[in-house]
């Protein structure tokens, strides 16, 4: 057996580390705090392996200590069967280290403020980018009228139109009729109930059947959306269509499009009716005004068609954010199901943020036009 010794030479360029001996448990000696005395921050050109002897996972764990960084990748092709021992040493001495140690609360909270704000830009740029290429999709849609898909446009119509429409009736129902409650406990003090029918009409037109409809679909319709199209990414369906020549945009998003954009309005107008009713029951159960009361209250009030008016413009709006928030994360999905809830979560949160924010930018709009 002869002890493990080592030569560093100098080729000008960087060190070239020679081993010598037999580098195993019992021939390593003092070689080891030796090699680590003498190595210096440059890196190693490589290892001179032509006089080593045997290697076993003590020369390696002796190596892995002295130079954790230093050695080039291909620093073994002279020995593969030290290298494999060297490898595996290294694997499981990196599996076993000690985790780092965890920052101060301080940095952690400043850490997280400053992730934060990067996936919020990065988000924003993403969102930018889709809808770029969705303008782009619905031009070729508009200039190509031949290769609409109708089937899939009534299907996701039926899918997230009609088959809300119970949900969105009931909803609106119960909202209008907490609306006349409270009208009719406050304004029935000063005398001045038979406004509770005023404020229902208002409320229900200009804010809460269009809101409360689109909130609705948000978590109803963007979830699906987004569950769709990500299960579809995860199983490589949108790969095999771009690999067919068909256009996801054209045969995934714009059919989803088109079917919030055509039937948010309907169901905003069915919600309004919804809460009409709600409100004409409560008012006829509570101050005694019958339904032709309720009736001839609003059709007398000349800003009513206004406040339908500013009611029905923000569905189509609302709509278009429900489905590029839906089918833009559902895009986003990666190729496990960890990420796939995590874009449906997304998708419910962003586009509820969205419609509430869009929702205070219409009312100063419609509070600088005196509308």
């Amino acid at each position: 057996m002869r002890p493990a010794d080592f030569q560093l030479d100098d080729s000008g360029d960087g060190k070239v580390l020679r081993l010598t001996g037999d580098w195993t448990t019992t021939g390593v000696g003092s070689a080891a705090r030796r090699l680590a005395g003498r190595l210096g921050p440059d890196p190693l050109l490589g290892l001179d392996l032509s006089e080593l002897g045997r290697f076993d996972t003590a020369g390696a764990l002796t190596l892995i200590h002295a130079a954790p960084d230093l050695l080039p990748d291909d620093a073994w092709r002279d020995r593969p069967e030290a290298g494999r021992i060297f490898a595996m040493v290294e694997r499981l001495e990196r599996e076993s280290a000690a985790p780092p140690r965890r920052a101060d609360a301080f940095t952690r909270t400043f850490a997280k403020m400053g992730r934060g704000v990067y996936d919020i830009g990065h988000e924003m740029t993403m969102s930018m980018a889709f809808l770029g290429r969705l303008m782009v999709a619905s031009g070729a849609a508009m200039r190509h009228p031949r290769g609409i898909r109708w089937p899939a446009w009534f299907s996701q119509a039926e899918r997230a139109g009609l088959d809300a429409l119970p949900i969105i009736a009931v909803t609106n129902f119960f909202i209008g009729a907490v609306i006349a409650f409270l009208g009719a406990n406050l304004l029935t003090q000063f005398g001045a109930g038979v406004f509770t029918v005023q404020l229902v009409a208002v409320a229900t037109l200009r804010e809460l059947a269009v809101l409360i409809t689109a909130i609705l679909l948000a978590g109803r319709s963007a979830s699906s959306f987004a569950a769709e199209v990500g299960s579809m990414r995860m199983n490589q369906e949108v790969d095999a269509m771009q690999v067919m020549g068909v256009n996801p945009f054209q045969a995934l998003v714009i059919p989803r499009l088109a079917a919030m954009i055509l039937m948010l309005p309907l169901l905003t107008f069915v919600g309004m009716l919804a809460g009409f009713l709600g409100g004409m029951l409560v008012t006829w159960s509570q101050l005694s005004y019958g339904p032709a009361f309720f009736i001839q209250r609003i059709s007398e009030d000349p800003m009513m068609g206004t406040h339908l008016m500013v009611g029905m413009v923000k569905a189509p709006v609302f709509a278009v954010v429900i489905a590029a928030i839906g089918c833009r994360q559902g895009m986003s999905v990666a190729g496990d199901v960890e990420s796939l809830g995590r874009r449906v979560t997304a998708a419910v949160v962003q586009a509820i943020f969205a419609i509430i924010f869009l929702d205070a930018v219409f009312a100063l709009i419609f509070l600088e036009l005196n509308l």
